[in-house]
């Protein structure tokens, strides 16, 4: 069952169905009369700025039919969902930088739904970035849209819709941008997706939303705190019991909502809603994805958190990890036995396989539950699906302690611009914003986040709330302080301030937001835009 939201009722009504008849949002006048003039996405600005990106000439044409279909989960779990081409995730796209990309989407999606397509990570010209209303009108039902961009990067990325709480369906894909003179050596890649999924088995993210939105401010006894930091009610983030009502709640209902879920590592609470599985290439833990090689080989790892609301720690039971990239940029090598990857977030690794078969575990970070793959390269019977290797225990790599490498690695320089990012809200009255505001989708310029072309920009990441956000800047990848890693999407935890500096080199508007796809469409988002 479809709900739709306001959104998608405002973009259906704008009656246009990609970037070029976008009324405001494309003129370089801004939304209003107090914004100060904008770049609009399909300003010369932008047309030029892609004229400078490194071409090869070719261009790789798919289509991407974004409809109702009915997965198969593995172990007898079917769900009701959305998803490209009838799978999850949908087929991996792999381009060489410099080839051009012609994806043509095909809205196929039930009940007058808009959509669109978001490039996650890909730093491409603005008005292809798949966000309505800031860069395009949403793709309405029944019409097709082709973005067309130069990828001049290489790295491991993904793709997956800007509309409502879509996202945490099963629209969503990896896109991996291969560079012909790879420096790292190995024999073969593995692309590993995880995701935590409700949709079509428990309910729909609207329902999630609707559920989420109501807030805790009502239950009785606890009106005007904030429930991030909750630990008194624990629900089991596996169960997919129709409902639970805690005891002096008022009768709220909480089918969706996770209470008392706890990290260390996340900092306090560790997310709010509940899960009844949590997938690995699509396949619960039950009945696993498999990937077969031989001992001694040496394999990529590359892992992408397609998540809605679960940060995963992830490992490899009996091997180590060499973590060689972030967010698609190489690292300074480090050894680790796990990783922490918030949604968003992707890490390329090494592993040197061992004889014998191995579970590679997506434990879902302080919520009790997980998923699970497996690497098998000579006999032997395959472990449990609570497996926990333990590794998982061992030395957890995060961001945090990782350094840019040498080649990627912003020159030093002095600020231009320095922008306080407040990150606000709660559980309570489910009010997340930034500054204080929630982001309106009905006037996306107010408010926005100015910078200038070729300016150095410091964005600072101050966390007010008790809870944790993976902050992702669209259009752009940023460093973490003066020479920790190049990143798009970065954890920030609860009364922390993480500072990160980029440099303004893409002309147009672009989202800044929480990728927890419930906090983003709460309104912790904001418009980061260049002055004409």
């Amino acid at each position: 069952m479809n709900s739709i939201n306001r959104r998608s009722v405002l973009l259906a009504g704008l009656g246009v169905a990609g970037a070029g008849a976008l009324a405001a949002c494309s003129s370089g006048s801004g939304g209003s009369a107090s914004t100060p003039s904008l770049v609009g996405p399909d300003d010369a600005a932008v047309a030029a700025a892609e004229k400078k990106r490194r071409t090869t000439g070719r261009t790789r044409q798919v289509t991407l039919t974004a409809a109702r279909a009915m997965l198969d989960l593995g172990g007898g779990v079917m769900a009701d969902s959305w998803a490209f081409g009838g799978r999850t995730p949908g087929r991996e796209l792999r381009l060489s930088v410099g080839d051009t990309l012609a994806a043509e989407l095909s809205n196929q999606l039930p009940d007058r739904t808009t959509t669109s397509v978001h490039w996650h990570g890909i730093a491409l010209r603005a008005d292809m970035d798949g966000v309505p209303p800031a860069t395009q009108a949403a793709v309405r039902a029944g019409r097709d849209f082709t973005y067309r961009f130069v990828t001049d990067a290489p790295g491991t990325y993904f793709f997956h819709p800007h509309v409502g709480v879509q996202f945490d369906r099963g629209l969503h894909a990896p896109l991996i941008v291969e560079d012909p003179r790879e420096p790292l050596r190995y024999d073969d890649e593995w692309v590993v997706v995880l995701d935590d999924w409700v949709d079509g088995v428990t309910g729909t993210p609207d329902e999630v939303y609707a559920e989420l939105k109501q807030g805790m401010d009502g239950m009785d006894g606890m009106d005007g705190m904030d429930m991030s930091g909750m630990s008194t009610m624990t629900m089991n983030s596996g169960s997919s019991d129709a409902s639970a009502t805690p005891s002096g709640s008022g009768g709220m209902s909480t089918k969706f909502t996770l209470m008392g879920a706890q990290s260390k590592l996340l900092g306090g609470d560790a997310g709010d809603v509940k899960y009844p599985y949590h997938l690995v290439n699509g396949r619960v833990p039950a009945d696993p994805d498999v990937y077969t090689g031989k001992p001694g080989k040496r394999v990529r790892l590359r892992i992408i958190n397609a998540g809605g609301d679960t940060a995963y720690r992830v490992a490899l039971g009996g091997h180590r990890l060499t973590v060689t990239h972030t967010d698609g940029y190489p690292v300074q090598h480090e050894q680790a036995d796990a990783l922490l990857v918030g949604m968003g977030e992707r890490y390329d690794v090494l592993v040197t396989l061992a004889d014998g078969v191995f579970p590679l575990v997506a434990l879902a970070e302080g919520k009790d539950a997980g998923g699970m793959a497996l690497v098998r390269t000579g006999s032997g019977s395959a472990p449990t699906p609570s497996v926990r290797p333990e590794e998982l225990n061992g030395v957890i790599m995060t961001a945090s302690r990782l350094k840019a490498a040498d080649d990627v690695r912003l020159p030093t320089r002095k600020a231009d611009r320095v922008h306080r990012i407040e990150l606000t809200g709660g559980m309570g009255k489910y009010d997340w914003g930034i500054n204080g505001k929630r982001f309106d989708m009905g006037d996306p310029t107010a408010n926005p986040v100015l910078v200038g072309q070729g300016e150095r920009v410091r964005l600072d990441f101050v966390n007010r709330t008790a809870m944790w956000h993976p902050m992702h800047l669209h259009g752009h990848t940023y460093q973490l302080g003066t020479d920790g890693p190049r990143k798009d999407t970065t954890i920030v935890l609860p009364k922390k301030t993480v500072s990160v500096h980029f440099d303004a080199d893409n002309p147009g508007r672009w989202m800044l937001h929480c990728h927890n796809a419930y906090h983003g469409e709460a309104g912790m988002m904001a418009l980061v835009a260049y002055q004409a």
